[in-house]
């Protein structure tokens, strides 16, 4: 079939066949227990582990790694460590935050639908925590909720989880004991549950985890208290310009799965130059017939969201949340409003009393990255970094799509280099005499 420009992917449900349909309508009379890419979730015993680049194409958290497992007796056997982690944000700013195996956020989780799977928790907090598998079909005594299914794990305890995997699709894990803080801290990770019969091949299946944070400039530790006013908003716990480039050959089949462990804040995630479509949530697949095109997904608090599109437009396409005050850093938040204001002769004035004084944002924001201020102590500019052409004036929740018409390797190729479809540029007077544009 021929692919036209930005032409999605179509999802494997329509694969399924009739008699498939029939026996999933069959199951869900049952139980509501049944939504997954592969038609429905496997009401069996465990099946033989899945093996990467055999039975699945793992996927790729930018910025992030899988968690190790290994095979004993048929089961796959992951060790998880919760941990104080010195994390890095983006050049400049770090924080001691908490998370699993020395990353924030935690290791991704990768299996398969029907395998048998055992995950041992080491506690080194200094405090009591669990793990929540969050979305997953989990016997009762899994479920990882403190004080309800489970006595909390002490500091220097191991506890074991151990179930078999009944679904497929995205999720979620985190600590639910002392969430605020620990979850505000950043106890969390991603889950991905392969499909045990794979019908839709991905070239590309990125991960991305949406998250916020309050850490004052000059401090050393995450703020887990706080409500309403975030200043670090994060893709796999990176803000721009820390986070990597998500990297594509044109033509590979590409899906982006969204999930947000965010304490108050839903994120509409744009891409630019493409539309891709909904394929599922984490409570299962959607129908290809409820599926439809946009270039923006919303992902809400405590969800998952996948969407999928074809990489044919080759160039270096931002992708970041569309609320504006999502795309700041930390030194953005809490200044005067100054838009406007008449600043002439004012720097003089108060520079005699406090000589580093600058006046800013009269203008507008644009400009600070030329303006060579003093940074405090651990602290990141309201806004990114240099591109190709100027400096990007975005920060935060905020990356890039890098699609290439030739790829050596999936390593960050650099800057697009234009040889059509060649960038705006300044305007001619001819120009604008030949198309009666006056100024």
């Amino acid at each position: 079939m021929d692919i036209k420009r930005r032409h999605v992917l179509l999802g494997s449900a329509a694969l399924a066949g009739g008699a498939a349909l029939t026996s999933a309508q069959n199951v869900q009379a049952k139980s509501n227990r049944n939504n997954s890419y592969s038609g429905g979730s496997l009401n069996v015993k465990a099946l033989p582990p899945g093996l990467p680049g055999k039975d699945y194409t793992p996927v790729i958290t930018p910025g992030g790694i899988a968690l190790p497992w290994k095979i004993i007796d048929g089961v796959k056997v992951f060790h998880m460590i919760a941990e104080p982690v010195q994390h890095e944000f983006a050049p400049g700013v770090q924080a001691e935050c908490w998370g699993y195996n020395g990353r924030v956020h935690g290791p991704t989780i990768e299996a398969v639908e029907g395998e048998r799977i055992r995950i041992y928790v080491t506690n080194r907090l200094p405090e009591a925590t669990t793990v929540h598998w969050h979305g997953l079909f989990v016997p009762n005594g899994m479920d990882g909720v403190g004080g309800l299914t489970q006595r909390a794990i002490r500091p220097g305890e191991t506890y074991k989880y151990e179930w078999t995997l009944r679904q497929n699709g995205t999720f979620m894990y985190h600590s639910h004991h002392d969430e605020m803080t620990q979850m505000g801290m950043g106890m969390m990770g991603m889950f991905i549950i392969h499909p045990r019969h794979q019908h839709n091949k991905i070239d590309r299946d990125f991960v991305i985890m949406l998250s916020e944070w309050k850490l004052e400039p000059g401090t050393s530790r995450p703020d887990p208290n706080v409500m309403s006013d975030f200043n670090l908003l994060t893709m796999n716990a990176k803000c721009f310009p820390g986070t990597p480039a998500l990297v594509a050959k044109q033509g590979d089949k590409v899906r982006l799965r969204f999930g947000n462990l965010s304490a108050m804040d839903h994120h509409p995630i744009h891409l630019h130059g493409y539309y891709f479509k909904q394929v599922a949530t984490d409570g299962g697949a959607i129908p290809i017939s409820a599926q439809y095109p946009e270039t923006t997904v919303l992902v809400p608090v405590g969800s998952t969201r996948d969407v999928e599109f074809v990489a044919d437009a080759p160039g270096d396409w931002a992708m970041h949340c569309h609320m504006t005050h999502h795309v700041m850093n930390q030194m953005g938040h809490g200044l005067p409003n100054m838009i406007g204001m008449n600043a002439e002769g004012i720097d003089e004035k108060i520079q005699s009393i406090l000589p580093d004084y600058m006046t800013m944002g009269h203008t507008g924001m644009g400009g600070m990255e030329d303006m060579n201020m003093v940074m405090p102590k651990n602290s990141i500019p309201m806004v990114g970094g240099h591109g190709p052409f100027d400096y990007i004036t975005m920060g935060g929740m905020f990356t890039i799509l890098k699609v290439r018409e030739q790829l050596d390797s999936y390593e960050d190729p650099g800057w697009y280099n234009y040889k059509t479809g060649k960038p705006a540029t300044f305007a001619s007077q001819e120009d604008m005499l030949r198309d009666g544009i006056k100024i």
